[in-house]
């Protein structure tokens, strides 16, 4: 895709959305299986949305700066999920706390030096969308996970908008 604009830095909520059902993962003891499958406490997979791992791949290949925000009070549980998945690797930035979201991006812009206008969200919150957009984050709203499709729309929302 050819972007006349790219985002410095591209932010995943973490809740309900990288994890389908995380209020029930981020709940219960996780752990690794020798299959490599990540499973619960009474020993059932733990189901992510198909296409997370390949695109944070591509993602993190292009040379984009990803990051992570949460509202979750399942601190240790939502750390313990990316690093289960492994998935940990392609964040640069991870802010996961109790707390309205733009707590979470102004750390983000305090640490990264990256402006709100030259960052993209994605969230399946209205609330956190609306209040990100306020902030000159251009933000999407996300109704059935993380896919190529969801991102490039993204992408594409991101380029077109003037900063």
């Amino acid at each position: 895709m050819n972007l006349e604009r790219k985002p410095k830095l591209i932010v995943f909520d973490l809740d309900n959305f990288v994890l389908p059902c995380s209020g029930w993962i981020l709940t219960f003891h996780c752990r690794c299986e020798e299959t490599g499958n990540v499973v619960d406490a009474a020993g059932r997979k733990v189901p992510y949305y198909p296409e997370v791992p390949t695109v944070l791949e591509h993602l993190k290949a292009q040379g984009y700066t990803l990051a992570v925000a949460s509202r979750t009070g399942e601190i240790r549980g939502a750390n313990q999920a990316l690093q289960l998945f492994n998935w940990d690797k392609y964040f640069t930035y991870k802010e996961i706390y109790p707390g309205c979201k733009v707590n979470h991006f102004n750390q983000f812009r305090k640490i990264s030096g990256i402006q709100f206008q030259d960052m993209l969200f994605f969230d399946d919150e209205y609330r956190n969308i609306r209040d990100l957009e306020a902030q000159g984050v251009t933000s999407v709203l996300v109704d059935d996970g993380i896919s190529f499709a969801v991102v490039e729309e993204g992408l594409k929302a991101f380029s077109s908008r003037t900063s």
